[in-house]
């Protein structure tokens, strides 16, 4: 075999540049195995020196149907590689992973890919070939018995992959139009009003802490009295929950109407919010 076909049979096998492939067979002696395991050791040591860089664009994928479905984040830099063909290819086979492994992350990096390499060395690869940082983000698998789940994505960027996604699980026995059309629909008010929780009672009390701490610090100097000040952030704070809890937000098709109204005049008994999901990149 000549020199420039093991460059062209190196180039197909790892996907590294001209460059790298010729100086790898001239390190290895024309040994085409030995010179792979060149090319992974330097895209390791290529992609570790781009992981201290920032990382806010991407995509998100949607994997999977109305019983089962996941979501996954990948990151990049910018969004000109978040359409290079190479990394959504790669986003939509790992989404396919993640989805099978439920969301657990090292689970599928561990995962084989269609190529018999892991999802972590196909990591790497991808990360030496386009030059920037990539990463494994957030993810989340909706698996819950006796739910439906429906979606919603915004800004596609091709297919399943976009810039925010939205998933909601209601559980019901119910498959009637109406009940497909507010899952529709209910995944959409979620992407545009971005609820912290379901109800009040569901806020993370971080979040709470935080929220009243920025009140106060709002209110000490308006001259007013401790009773006064007491009664303002209790309103404030109350103000803060309703708009931020998915059941009390008003419902964006109809903003006379809550969330909860909507769901009252469905009329299906049985009828729960039973979870949901807002994933965007940069957040």
């Amino acid at each position: 075999m000549s020199d420039i076909e093991k460059v062209k049979q190196l180039r197909k096998s790892t996907g590294a540049g001209f460059k790298d492939c010729n100086a790898a067979l001239e390190e290895s002696k024309g040994d085409l195995d030995k010179a792979v395991e060149i090319l992974r050791v330097k895209g390791i040591s290529k992609a570790s020196k781009k992981m201290s860089r920032v990382a806010n664009e991407g995509v998100v994928a949607l994997s999977g149907d109305e019983n089962k479905l996941s979501l996954i984040e990948v990151n990049c830099e910018t969004d000109f590689v978040a359409k290079n063909e190479d990394f959504i290819n790669f986003v939509k086979e790992l989404s396919e992973l993640n989805n099978s492994n439920n969301s657990d992350i090292e689970k599928l990096k561990k995962s084989k890919m269609k190529n018999n390499k892991t999802a972590d060395e196909n990591l790497i690869a991808l990360i030496s070939k386009i030059g920037e940082k990539i990463t494994i983000g957030r993810a989340k698998t909706f698996n819950h018995n006796g739910s439906k789940n429906f979606n919603y994505l915004h800004t596609v960027v091709k297919d399943n992959l976009s810039k925010l996604a939205v998933v909601v699980s209601l559980e019901t026995k119910d498959m009637s139009d109406n009940l497909k059309s507010f899952g529709k629909q209910l995944s959409m008010h979620i992407a545009a009003s971005n609820p912290l929780a379901l109800d009040t009672n569901s806020i993370d009390n971080n979040i709470l802490e935080k929220e009243i701490s920025l009140i106060s610090e709002e209110l000490k100097n308006t001259g007013k009295s401790d009773d006064i000040i007491k009664k303002i952030s209790l309103g404030k704070i109350n103000k803060f929950k309703e708009e931020n809890s998915l059941l009390t937000q008003q419902w964006v098709m109809e903003p006379k109407k809550k969330v909860q109204d909507i769901l009252k005049e469905l009329s299906i008994n049985d009828l729960k919010i039973k979870d949901f999901y807002r994933l965007k990149i940069g957040d």
